[in-house]
This record gives structure tokens, C-alpha cells and sequence, in this order.
């Protein structure tokens, strides 16, 4: 019941009341694990203490499986001090210490980027905690070093590992590959991979990657392309970061065409890719009028049930107005509403490309479905809607925009005063500009100073300070 219980806090009540009050039963270590585990995953260290305390003090025999679940959930929580104190305080229930707590904690400390303590508990390991480390332990400790740059420090643990009784694996070289990599030799790189292959050494899909991506950080995209190639050649297939580097590299590149196939590729595969790939993608397709290409991604997307989220569609639709489409991105961006929930920046995309090209009503209609469906506008909204009626020389409507604004207490820029200060002047209606002038300075978002430059600039050949002042002592009357 625990185990497949979703609510965290009756999960918990659950656990209690059948200690306390459920005839004939008590609770063992299995139910213990069970909640600890629970909680642990849920973040929810404080009740977990008090019940590993609870745990302590009842005498029941433990195994290693639970502390080993808290000390990894504490690692991804960021609190490598309370993975520590976990581990140590292990014996104190009665339970040894082995290779592979010590290894769930060294993982631990390495995610947390603690890799000094890394480095002090293998050293301690055997002495300290009677614990013979292995191979996945030593491939920890040079994952370490590599991570700190020590490579030096990280090839000598390789050379020692036949004497501590262990031979090293394809895991242990493809970690220095990486850590040659990181610091862009590739020179060190290229050789370690050798070594694998010397050793008669299959690498893996993780290897291959790993040394592509060395060569595409290098802007050595056709030396990662021979290796992905070479990778084909020896049966093993690409997984999804392998696509994820070449495909970004192509992007780099502005090879669309390359990015695209590879993507279509992944999507073949089964692979589901990320919304900053498929972005980067529609990117490079767009900025090299492709932006058919793009929609047709899109589509695509949507029939390998990829659905678009609304970052794709919003760069999408972005282009589909840059390049004057904005009909094709209403439609997009309709199709898209049916499934999901457009997002503010989906709406302000699609109503920024409306403004531009004048469709007002357009954009007041997005405007009015936006709102309907609880999704409030922010200051870059009011601003292209007060931009488009400038454009169209409709300046007053951007006042009356304006005021709504205000009254929604959504705090306007600078950006916002200037647009329809601008916009008023260029229409000959200085008399309004001094409402606008006593709105910005009632409603906050600009400061005198900046207004006064401001009106230099749009007044010519008058005093900003001294109209500032004079429109203030209007309002005030």
C-alpha cells in the first residue's frame, strides 16, 4: 500500500496508523524501505530522519539497499555532506559497509562536484572502512580527476589498477577520452581511443560520441563526421546525444540541410529530440528560406507523436512572420492550441508579427483569447499592441492601451513611454504627449532624468526639462 500510494502525506499517515493501531502487525525492515524510500525520493528528508532515528532505535535488522537509496537521493538533492554522514553512520546499525555504498556515495560526491572527497574516501576505504574498491569504484576516482583537469593524476590510477588487482575497461579509458576532451586535446584524445582499440576493444555508441564531440567543439566537423561513419561501419548505432552533438554542429555550420536529415533520422530511430535541438533546427532551416522545411519538421513532429511544445512553435511561428506569413503562422498556431496550451510567449510571438504588419484587429482578437484562457499579458504585449497603433497612426488607441495597462498593474518600460511619445509626435498631437508624460511619472517605470532626454529627442530645439516641468504642473492643477 505504501509503495503504490501517490500522496506522499497518507503514504506516511499509512505507515503510522498501522504501527500503532493495526492488531498483530508490526512494522519490519521491508516497510521501513519501503516510506524511507518513498520520502527520500520526494525530497522529504526530515520526517525521513526521524524515521531512519525511529528505525535505529527499534532493534530491527537493516540491510545496505536502504541506506544506499538515501545516500543517491541526497546526491541529487545537492547535499553531498548529509550523503556523507549517511555512509559513515551505516555501521551504527549493525550493517557492513560495502564496495557499493561506497561507490553510490562516490557518485554522489562527483555529481556535487565535491571531488576532493572523492579522492579522501578511496584513499581511506580499505583501512578506514575495510572496503576493497573495484573497477567501477577506480573509474569513479579518474572520473574525478578528469573533472578537475587532474589527467595527469587520472592516467597514473589507470597504470596502477593491474597492481590493486583490477584491469581497466572500456568505461575507464572512454573516461579519460573525456577527460582529454574537456581540456581540448584532442592529440591525447585520438591516442587513449587507439588504445581501446588496440586492446581489441569494441567502443560504444558513448565513446564514439565523446570523441565527435571533441572534433565539433574544434569546428572539426568533418573529422566527427568520418568518425560517426567509421561508427556506422562497426555496427554500432547512434543514440540520441550522438545525433544531438552532430546535429548541433551542422546548426553551427548552417548546413540546414545535413541537420535536417539527421533529425529525420532520429526521429526514425525512435528517438525523441529536445525542444533546443528541434529549435535549433527550425533556426538554421529559416534563416536559409527553408521555412516550408520548417513546418514540414513541424508536422512531422506531430505525426511521430513529438508533439511541439510551445518553445518550438514560438520560434516557428517567429519566423513565419519575419518572412511575412503571418496567415501560415495563425494557422500554426491554431493547430498547436488544439493540443496544447499556447503560452505568453507563443501569443506575444504571434501578436508581435499581427502589430507589425498592421492587422490590429487581428491581434486584438489574440488578445481576447489570450485572456480568456487565464493567460495574463505582460509589458512586451501592452508594448506591440501601443507600437502597432502608432504604426497605424493610431496613437490615441495606444493611450487608452496604456491606461488599461496601469490599471492591470503591469509596470511599463521605458521602451513603452518612448514608443508612444514618438508616436504622438510624429502625428503632431504634442497636447497628448503631456498625459502620457504625467502617466509615466504617476505610474513609475521611468524616472524624471530619462524622461526629460526623451523629449529632447522628439522636441527639438526645446528645453525637455523645462516642458517635463511645465506639463507636471498641468496635470497638478
Amino acid at each position: 500500500m505504501i509503495t503504490h500510494q501517490q500522496n506522499l502525506d497518507l503514504a506516511l499517515q499509512i505507515f503510522e496508523h498501522a504501527g500503532k493501531f493495526h492488531p498483530g502487525f508490526s512494522h519490519n525492515y521491508d516497510t521501513y524501505h519501503s516510506i524511507i524510500h518513498k520520502l527520500s525520493r520526494a525530497r522529504a528528508f526530515e520526517p525521513m530522519e526521524n524515521l531512519i532515528s525511529q528505525l535505529q532505535n527499534s532493534g530491527i535488522k537493516c540491510g545496505e539497499n536502504l541506506f544506499i537509496t538515501v545516500i543517491r537521493n541526497y546526491g541529487i538533492a545537492s547535499k553531498p555532506k548529509m550523503a556523507v554522514k549517511t555512509f559513515l553512520r551505516i555501521k551504527d546499525f549493525g550493517v557492513y559497509q560495502s564496495v557499493r555504498s561506497l561507490n553510490t556515495l562516490l557518485n554522489a560526491l562527483v555529481q556535487n562536484k565535491r571531488y576532493d572527497l572523492v579522492h579522501l574516501m578511496f584513499k581511506n576505504s580499505r583501512k578506514k572502512f575495510g572496503i576493497i574498491p573495484n573497477v567501477f569504484t577506480c573509474n569513479i576516482l579518474i572520473k574525478a580527476l578528469c573533472k578537475r583537469n587532474d589527467i595527469d593524476g587520472a592516467i597514473r590510477v589507470l597504470y596502477e589498477m593491474p597492481s590493486m588487482g583490477m584491469i581497466p575497461n572500456v568505461v575507464t579509458y572512454t573516461t579519460i577520452l573525456g577527460g582529454y576532451i574537456s581540456r581540448g586535446d584532442l592529440l591525447g584524445a585520438k591516442r587513449t581511443f587507439g588504445e581501446i582499440l588496440d586492446r581489441g576493444w569494441l567502443p560504444d555508441a558513448t565513446t564514439y560520441t565523446i570523441l565527435m564531440d571533441g572534433f565539433c567543439k574544434q569546428g572539426r566537423l568533418v573529422d566527427a563526421v568520418k568518425i560517426m561513419d567509421d561508427m556506422e561501419e562497426n555496427g554500432v548505432d547512434p543514440n540520441d546525444v550522438t545525433y544531438g552533438v552532430m546535429i548541433e554542429a551542422y546548426c553551427k555550420e548552417s548546413k540546414s540541410g545535413e541537420a535536417l536529415n539527421l533529425l529525420e533520422d532520429m526521429l526514425e530511430k525512435k528517438y525523441i529530440p529536445s525542444s533546443g535541438l528541434c529549435c535549433k533546427v527550425v533556426d538554421v532551416l529559416c534563416e536559409a528560406d527553408k521555412v516550408e522545411d520548417a513546418c514540414d519538421l513541424w508536422k512531422k513532429l506531430l505525426k511521430k507523436n513529438c508533439t511541439p511544445d510551445n518553445a518550438i512553435s514560438s520560434t516557428l511561428i517567429h519566423w513565419l512572420c519575419k518572412k511575412g506569413k503571418i496567415w501560415e503562422a495563425r494557422k500554426l498556431f491554431d493547430e498547436f492550441g488544439r493540443g496544447s496550451i499556447p503560452s505568453l510567449l507563443t501569443n506575444n510571438t504571434l501578436i508581435a508579427g499581427m502589430c507589425e504588419k498592421g492587422e490590429l484587429h487581428e491581434a486584438g482578437k489574440l488578445w481576447d483569447d489570450m485572456v480568456e484562457k487565464g493567460c495574463v499579458p505582460n509589458s512586451f504585449t501592452y508594448n506591440m499592441l501601443i507600437t502597432g497603433f502608432c504604426k497605424v497612426g493610431s496613437a490615441r488607441e495606444g493611450i487608452r492601451v496604456l491606461e488599461e495597462m496601469l490599471g492591470k498593474a503591469c509596470l511599463p518600460n521605458r521602451s513603452t513611454y518612448s514608443i508612444l511619445i514618438e508616436g504622438l509626435c510624429d502625428l503632431g498631437l504634442e497636447k497628448e504627449v503631456s498625459k502620457v508624460v504625467f502617466l509615466a511619472i504617476s505610474g513609475g517605470g521611468v524616472d524624471i532624468g530619462s524622461l526629460t532626454l526623451f523629449v529632447n529627442k522628439v522636441v527639438p530645439n526645446q528645453n525637455g526639462g523645462e516642458i517635463v516641468d511645465r506639463l507636471l504642473m498641468e496635470n497638478a492643477a
